[in-house]
């Protein structure tokens, strides 16, 4: 949380729309991916240039245009500028610290969502920003670093007979937007398969490193929950606003996402409701295992106190003892406490506190 005040304190004091980068550096160059096609053709230019990508927006053939990386804020702006992009559209942009949000203009649709991807660090997942610009004949997509994500798409580009090469830009945006969502449900999957991990080993032994796997878990999913519980909202609202950019065709395939979305957080709640009950049952086994522990201290107890009394009694220095002289005396003792011992183990047993 430090962090995130540090990063944005940057903005303190500047006008509204100034394009500051907010957020972590997380590769080396920008990359510019540029994919024009229709239903006869398609261009694909992984090392394009800002200034020949925009001339290509009047072509009657669906535009789309990828930047990968954001920390270079003056190719950014100068997107925005040739796009006809608003400031405020490329502030947000360039703020990879806020929340999903829609906002519609006249004459496009900008839509922040999370990429969310497993990591080996302490962190279970990282959520990077992807913003999404959906314009009559064109989709500008913004990420903080190139990934494989959007990959298995533009293999369905390439293909002639694929039903994304007949549609408009607006398919394009709801395919994008559907890649990213069903990406969530493997990343659930696999956070869905440590939980199962963390649960047979709760009920297995309570090792304190548990409650740690515990907490890393649940951590994980409210991070999760947090980043993807908007989208509900948003995907909802993209159903309901009359925007001239969104035909009825794309719309029923919205409505499908619409599902995924919802199933995503209920799954979501599930498994969180899960997690809170790993920590419960971890608490109740430990408590019962003190409870064993105390119970068997307990008994132990139990047994040597009359033993205990017995060899105070004989071990006082008086000098008229009765049985001080007696033969036997020694062996005798031995068998009654031995006999008090036994004795006390059997009424454990039958009460079956062994």
């Amino acid at each position: 949380m430090k962090k995130l005040l540090n990063r944005r304190s940057k903005k303190i004091g500047l006008p509204p729309g100034t394009p500051v980068h907010i957020g972590e550096k997380k590769t080396d160059t920008v990359k510019i991916t540029s994919v024009r096609y229709s239903n006869h053709e398609i261009f694909i230019d992984e090392h394009a240039v800002v200034s020949e990508c925009f001339p290509l927006m009047k072509d009657p053939a669906v535009t789309w245009i990828n930047i990968d990386g954001l920390h270079e804020v003056p190719i950014i702006e100068e997107a925005g500028k040739l796009a006809g992009i608003h400031p405020l559209t490329i502030e947000d942009i360039l703020n990879t610290e806020q929340h999903p949000k829609i906002d519609f203009f006249d004459d496009y649709v900008y839509v922040e969502m999370p990429i969310i991807t497993l990591t080996e660090k302490t962190e279970p997942i990282c959520i990077e920003q992807l913003s999404i610009i959906l314009g009559k004949n064109y989709v500008f997509t913004f990420r903080e670093k190139e990934s494989e994500i959007f990959r298995p798409l533009i293999n369905r580009l390439v293909h002639d007979k694929t039903l994304i090469r007949k549609m408009g830009a607006d398919y394009l945006a709801y395919a994008l937007m559907d890649i990213v969502v069903d990406n969530y449900f493997a990343i659930i999957e696999r956070l869905g398969d440590n939980v199962d991990e963390v649960e047979d080993e709760v009920l297995r032994t309570t090792a304190p490193e548990i409650l740690s796997k515990i907490h890393t878990l649940r951590c994980g999913f409210v991070r999760l929950r947090k980043s993807v519980w908007p989208m509900r909202e948003i995907v909802n609202t993209l159903l309901r606003e009359q925007s001239g950019l969104i035909g009825e065709a794309s719309k029923v395939y919205l409505k499908d996402l619409y599902d995924h979305v919802i199933q995503v957080n209920y799954t979501l709640e599930t498994y969180r409701d899960i997690i809170y009950g790993l920590h419960d049952i971890y608490l109740t086994n430990l408590n019962t295992k003190m409870n064993e522990i105390m119970k068997f201290l307990t008994m132990v107890g139990t047994i040597f106190i009359p033993l205990t009394f017995v060899t105070s009694v004989y071990g006082m220095n008086f000098e008229y003892m009765p049985e001080l002289k007696w033969h036997w005396g020694y062996f005798t003792v031995l068998v009654c406490m031995s006999t008090v011992a036994v004795s006390f183990v059997v009424l454990f047993k039958r009460k079956k506190w062994l």
